[in-house]
């Protein structure tokens, strides 16, 4: 991308920011249905050292850029993500998740003890492909997945998959091209990638291992008729006043002892609703 579609495509967000920022709560009448897959970004996850445990006994107290941008839009959501849903857990059941059907060494994962936004038997892709085929009025499709896979290649590799990121990603993309083949085989509608930001823009090795997954997705996802919401600029330069550091911009989820978790607060699902309403125009 040259400075001058890097440019316009600073100033689009910037727009879609403002835009959202001086939009009503919720839009009139009913556009259409949208479906929302993906992780625990997707799901508007918040951790539990900041979450009363009651909470998480229902779906609804958890909000993010797709609840956000349904409302906006007027669109029906059915949102069937997963906090710790992998590429290979969407695809299959019983596949390795990081904490969303399974955890590392343990049976037991969020949707194990908690409900999900939709309750449904089976794998993610396979619940998606039922709505898809029973909602042709679906206007939207949108996903956000990829992380927990590198997630556990650094949980389960002796160098923190250092060595063995290259083949890590080779597997999701490989799983993705699967995942987004079945939604378009049912599917001809809009079809967006929201993608992942940086936990620290200063972080030189974080910034390039999250600009290498997103290539991928993005990569992947263009394949299939796709378009890349931009999670990552638009992160970007909403921590420009803060140097850099979504912590510190208020986009990240603080901590009680310091610092930050890595899912998103309120303002920071409005930037990736906002990088959304961009690539969906």
């Amino acid at each position: 991308m040259g400075f001058r579609s890097r440019v316009l495509a600073a100033a689009a967000a910037v727009l879609a920011l403002t835009s959202l920022a001086a939009a009503p709560a919720e839009a009139t009448g009913y556009h259409g249905r949208y479906l929302a897959l993906g992780d625990s970004v997707a799901f508007g996850y918040r951790p539990g050292a900041v979450t009363p445990p009651a909470d998480y006994l229902d779906a609804a107290n958890f909000r993010g850029y797709a609840e956000k941008y349904a409302a906006l839009r007027g669109l029906r959501l059915a949102n069937a993500s997963c906090p710790g849903e992998t590429t290979a857990s969407m695809l299959t059941a019983g596949a390795q998740s990081n904490g969303c059907e399974n955890s590392l060494g343990s049976p037991a994962g969020y949707r194990t003890a908690f409900p999900l936004h939709v309750a449904y038997p089976g794998t993610q892709i396979d619940y998606a492909v039922a709505f898809l085929r029973a909602h042709r009025d679906t206007r939207l499709v949108t996903l956000t997945i990829g992380a927990n896979d590198l997630f556990l290649c650094q949980d389960t590799t002796p160098d923190h998959c250092t060595s063995s990121f290259p083949a890590a990603l080779d597997r999701l993309g490989r799983n993705l091209a699967a995942i987004l083949g079945a939604v378009r085989a049912n599917y001809r509608g809009d079809l967006v990638l929201v993608s992942y930001y940086s936990l620290d823009y200063r972080d030189a090795a974080q910034v390039s291992q999250v600009k290498a997954l997103d290539a991928l997705l993005g990569q992947v996802t263009r394949r299939y008729h796709g378009a890349v919401a931009d999670g990552f600029t638009a992160f970007r330069l909403a921590s420009l006043r803060s140097g850099g550091d979504p912590c510190a911009a208020g986009l990240l989820i603080a901590l009680p002892g310091g610092g930050c978790d890595v899912h998103p607060t309120a303002a920071g699902h409005r930037v990736l609703a906002a990088a959304l309403a961009v690539a969906a125009r």
